[in-house]
């Protein structure tokens, strides 16, 4: 609801053989990848929820591209909000997404990426109450490829998505710079995996059979 403290949107791409996660085809064929990438968001929203019993939490797609809402009203509970984000850059998707948050009422902003379905809910949590606690600061979730599974702000600070090339090892490392620039405090979290590759889906696989507690098992 528009009463927790902190939002935090997936910013998601509607399943379209072709369209979405073609990186892992081969091995899997496009619908195949298509499906993979509506099972990710459906479990990243669940991940969302169950962070939300932990913290004061609101759970949003920002989505891709304009006009697929009924897509994602179809595939994710009601309870996810949706924010259209299609803008000509993904550093311009981001800033937007963040603003429509902070305008929505929430007083923290975090998006997430769409690529990392087994995120511990532990580290959505932490966020929330890194962004909770007092003065200006922000936090940043970073890949093992050099990205960023997640950034959270409290203002909407442009420059953060300025300069950044997008889609290399160096996003993680010139945010941190941007950062510094403007003299913003980062909350740090530990790194994690994305699955947009080959190498990425192993991991995965190999994560899935091992086994693991979960809630119902405690």
């Amino acid at each position: 609801s528009t009463s927790a403290a902190c939002g935090i949107a997936i910013m998601a791409k509607a399943s379209a053989p072709g369209r979405t996660k073609t990186r892992l085809v081969p091995p899997l064929t496009f619908d195949q990848s298509a499906a993979l990438n509506t099972a990710f968001l459906q479990d990243i929203a669940g991940n969302l929820m169950v962070a939300g019993r932990h913290a004061s939490i609101a759970g949003y797609a920002a989505f891709a591209p304009a006009g697929s809402e009924s897509f994602f009203q179809t595939i994710l509970p009601h309870t996810i909000g949706l924010i259209e984000a299609c803008r000509p850059t993904f550093g311009e998707c981001l800033l937007h997404t963040v603003e429509q948050i902070l305008a929505r009422g929430h007083r923290s902003a975090v998006v997430l990426n769409s690529d990392s379905p087994t995120l511990p809910t532990t580290f959505l949590v932490q966020t929330a109450d890194a962004l909770a606690r007092p003065g200006e600061r922000a936090a940043l979730g970073p890949s093992s490829d050099g990205g960023y599974y997640l950034l959270g702000l409290k203002t909407a600070h442009r420059r953060l998505f300025e300069d950044i090339a997008w889609s290399t090892a160096r996003v993680a490392a010139q945010t941190h710079e941007r950062a510094r620039e403007i003299k913003l405090d980062i909350h740090m979290l530990p790194v994690w995996y994305d699955v947009d590759d080959v190498e990425g889906l192993r991991r995965l696989h190999g994560e899935l059979r091992r086994p693991r507690l979960t809630a119902g098992a405690l």
